[in-house]
């Protein structure tokens, strides 16, 4: 059966949706991948109503719980999970398949997937509006989970250790693409918790840069913008050249106070990585040179 030609027929697309204490979340989420023919919602534990609002939509909940060693949740989701299909959706709780997205990928799976994997913009929601403008995330999250595999890097050891796999993207055997439509990252915990996220993810990047573990030729973004990338990851004084990109260049002032308020919080951690990895001192092999945007 052509899936593309039934109005009805479900996403032959298996997504999975990471979970903790994500009760102010879940159900908007959950909705908005309705159309998906398999739904696994992956919860590390959470003390709050997550796993039961996410059973009573239909998801089918997974208990995980890290044992300190790779894999990681990515990972140990695309090899323990009972996958029906063989392509995969990764979705945050604060995140929202839009109906373009879900159309582009019901049209994309049953003309047959040129790539192994594909990119996904997303339209922030920041203080209350949609961010316009300014610097945009990308993620690698549709993939066909038979080529793709997320790396191991040397972090078990660190206090900051995480369960899931932060910011790098999976490798992919194989090409990548980018889909033209956007998801929403629309997240309805508090400011508060939004920094103090952040603030760990800045402590877990500035010790694996300080190790040399994220300087990485294969990145997978394609095109210019993977190798823009790179270039901004080897420049020092990130977090003021963060602001300038992403209020000025990529005209964040048109989203006005919100724009100005997201650029502000991208070089505040940028600079939290540069003072942090002054802090830890040069590689060994190095000499005493200038942290990266610490200035």
């Amino acid at each position: 059966m052509n899936v593309g030609s039934v109005p009805h027929a479900k996403i032959p697309v298996s997504v999975i949706v990471m979970t903790k204490d994500e009760e102010r979340n879940i159900a908007k989420c959950l909705r908005s991948v309705r159309d998906f023919a398999e739904v696994f919602v992956v919860d590390s534990g959470s003390t709050d109503r997550t796993c039961a609002i996410a059973a009573g939509m239909g998801g089918t909940v997974v208990p995980f719980r890290w044992n300190g060693k790779y894999p990681k949740k990515k990972q140990w989701c695309l090899e323990n999970l009972p996958f029906a299909h063989d392509w995969v959706l990764y979705v945050d709780a604060d995140e929202e398949v839009r109906p373009p997205v879900s159309a582009e990928i019901r049209t994309l799976v049953a003309a047959g997937p040129r790539h192994a994997g594909y990119f996904v913009g997303y339209d922030y929601v920041f203080l209350g509006g949609v961010l316009s403008h300014g610097h945009r995330v990308y993620k690698l999250v549709l993939l066909d989970r038979r080529r793709a595999r997320f790396a191991e890097y040397d972090d078990l050891d660190l206090a900051t250790a995480l369960e899931i796999e932060l910011h790098y993207q999976p490798r992919i055997r194989g090409s990548v693409g980018r889909l033209r439509s956007r998801m929403r990252h629309d997240d309805h915990k508090s400011l508060f918790q939004f920094f103090d996220r952040h603030n760990r993810y800045s402590d877990w990047e500035a010790i694996l840069r300080r190790r040399g573990a994220l300087v990485r030729p294969d990145d997978p973004q394609p095109g210019v913008r993977g190798i823009l990338k790179r270039i901004f990851a080897a420049l020092p004084c990130r977090g003021p050249l963060a602001f300038v990109d992403s209020f000025l260049l990529k005209g964040g002032f048109l989203d006005r106070r919100a724009g100005f308020h997201f650029a502000i919080a991208r070089a505040f951690y940028y600079w939290q990585i540069g003072v942090k990895m002054r802090e830890l001192g040069p590689r060994r092999g190095e000499g005493a040179g200038r942290g990266d945007g610490a200035a």
